[in-house]
């Protein structure tokens, strides 16, 4: 029964946090659950592209793959790069994911933007589970993820009104995160950098093509000034 009250005071405490993800997956889900329908796909497609890949860039290249002549290692290739970004998130969350058991198989698994911008940045109550609050994030963004792209895939050949521009709920939640952390900090160098560098590698690179080189030039900074940053921070 404890162990049981632990997993439910993770889960409330998680659900809030979820929630803008949540209205964004379900319609970006929907989309994509209707892009596969007007492709000749039934819902049980987008069904299990969305349980076994999770990554929603790579599903829409998917279903544009399954429709063309095939070839695995292009598909490969392309769905390596359009995700290389989850490398970085995942080292940066190594410290934080290790330890839950059979929990952090799961959680690298479904770390996705939406779920690294929350288990990342969040400050957990301590009264609350760290495993269980993890879990619960990851798995709900997986839901919506996954309950989105199957309703458009069931109704999507009967919606009728216009669901263009909705999507950017996401790049909103990600906004508010930042103003959220950018608030909590006593030092925003970290801050400043996180914008500078994308910046610059949009004017570099273009919009298509700049989070890579913004996610190395954070890596080659913050290992260089790390120990000069984490002095600043205790200061």
């Amino acid at each position: 029964m404890k162990k049981y009250n632990k997993q439910i005071t993770a889960l409330k405490s998680a659900f809030p946090q979820t929630i803008p993800i949540l209205t964004g997956f379900l319609f970006l889900g929907l989309s994509y659950g209707l892009y596969s329908n007007t492709q000749g796909f039934t819902f049980i497609y987008p069904l299990i592209l969305s349980l076994t890949i999770f990554a929603g860039s790579a599903e829409f290249m998917v279903i544009t793959f399954l429709t063309g002549t095939f070839n695995p290692l292009l598909t490969f290739i392309v769905t390596f790069i359009i995700n290389a970004r989850h490398i970085f998130y995942s080292i940066t969350m190594l410290d934080k994911y290790r330890g839950y058991n059979w929990k952090s198989i799961y959680l690298i698994y479904g770390l996705c933007d939406e779920t690294f911008a929350i288990n990342h940045t969040v400050q957990i109550p301590s009264n609350i589970d760290k495993g269980w609050f993890y879990f619960w994030t990851t798995l709900l963004n997986q839901i919506y993820w996954v309950s989105g792209a199957t309703l458009g895939g069931l109704i999507g050949p009967y919606i009728t009104f216009n669901l263009k521009g909705v999507d950017f709920v996401l790049t909103a939640l990600f906004v508010v995160i930042f103003m959220n952390q950018y608030n909590k900090e006593d030092n925003h160098t970290g801050s400043y950098i996180g914008l500078l560098f994308p910046i610059i590698s949009i004017i570099i690179f273009g919009n298509e093509n700049f989070i890579i080189p913004s996610m190395i030039s954070f890596i080659i900074f913050f290992t260089i000034f790390r120990k000069k940053y984490d002095t600043k921070n205790r200061s």
